[in-house]
């Protein structure tokens, strides 16, 4: 493990990216990476955009803070999941523990689950031969706060 911060490991990574793809070098580009290695968890292109705006961070467009996420998805220093509804979500790719996610198909909630043994039992899955770069896990379902309020719509009132 390297002892380099996290977001300069990013940033070389994205330079050496953006250098072997022919592509720009752009204090925009940059700024977008810092904003998402400054975001802890999951998010979507709307809330990364409010962030940088409320922490006065470098103006970008829309377009341009997607057309950046698609880099750093194809970089591999970000990934996008989807997690049922119509928004893709992201978060970071470097430095984070194996998790899965649970989904609350109710109000949307999705929380991580780390289990190493879970972990474990997916590891020897893999067929012979095959290369594992990775995988996502979804677990769809009811949060408990969903489940509560379920359960009081459905209790008899008390005001009869």
């Amino acid at each position: 493990m390297s002892h380099t911060p996290i977001k300069e490991q990013a940033r070389q990574r994205f330079t050496e990216y953006l250098s072997a793809h022919g592509q720009r070098k752009t204090a925009e580009r940059f700024a977008v990476l810092d904003a998402v290695y400054s975001t802890p968890g999951h998010f979507d292109i709307e809330e990364l955009l409010r962030t940088m705006l409320d922490n006065n961070r470098f103006h970008v467009s829309r377009a341009t803070l997607y057309n950046t996420i698609d880099l750093l998805v194809d970089a591999r220093l970000v990934v996008k999941h989807q997690f049922g509804d119509h928004t893709a979500h992201y978060e970071r790719a470097l430095q984070t523990t194996p998790h899965h996610h649970l989904v609350c198909t109710r109000c949307g909630k999705v929380t991580e689950l780390a289990s190493p043994a879970l972990e474990k039992s997916l590891a020897k899955i893999a067929t012979p031969g095959f290369k594992s770069e990775g995988y996502a896990l979804y677990i769809y379902g009811t949060c408990a706060d969903c489940a509560a309020a379920e359960k009081k719509k459905k209790e008899p009132s008390n005001n009869q």
